[in-house]
């Protein structure tokens, strides 16, 4: 079960690097309006703090279903 949450793991971060990877090739004028009225800073950390939540959400739900399965 570890080396399948290992897998979804990875998978999940692969994908978020090609995500992020081809953000930077966002036209200048764009991006410079987030950045000027500095909105990009607050959707970063929302977009950071929901993954990190449904990833520990994912790992929580992994541990109390193996629990389950060894009948503890």
């Amino acid at each position: 079960m570890n080396n399948k949450l290992q897998r979804v793991g990875f998978t999940i971060a692969f994908a978020m690097f090609s995500i992020f990877s081809n953000a930077q090739n966002v036209v200048a004028e764009k991006n410079d309006f987030m950045r000027s009225h500095e909105k990009i800073y607050v959707v970063m950390a929302v977009v950071i703090t929901i993954v990190v939540g449904l990833f520990l959400y994912l790992i929580n739900l992994d541990r109390k279903i193996s629990k389950l399965e060894k009948g503890k």
